[in-house]
């Protein structure tokens, strides 16, 4: 019995019906919070244009990353694109397109 979490150790203590309710209670609360916000997250390419040397994907990244909502940008110079992931109920694609545009790298969404 000493290996046994202390959850279920009352459980077996209480009764089988007890342990039942604290298994399903248990499982319920098992995901963690990254799981849950991974769901609320979306990702979004799009084409940067402009991008002519090794210091231009530095200002796209830091103008996107400066969006409320935006969790990382990442940025191929060679393919010209920036690589969003972001929270959908505070940032927008447009928002997004927007803060690299008036950074002087106009963004276009890619396939929406």
């Amino acid at each position: 019995m000493k290996h046994l979490p202390k959850a279920i150790f009352a459980a077996l203590a209480l009764g089988t019906s007890t342990m039942i309710a604290l298994s399903l209670v248990s499982s319920a609360s098992a995901q963690s919070p990254s799981e849950a916000v991974a769901v609320a997250e979306k990702t979004q390419t799009f084409a940067i244009e402009n991008m002519s040397c090794a210091s231009c994907p530095i200002t796209v990244r830091l103008a996107m990353e400066g969006v409320a909502g935006v969790k990382s940008v990442k940025v191929d110079f060679e393919a010209k694109t920036a690589t969003v992931v972001y929270d959908p109920s505070t940032a927008t694609v447009a928002a997004i397109a927007a803060a690299s545009t008036d950074a002087g790298y106009p963004a276009k969404a890619i396939g929406s």
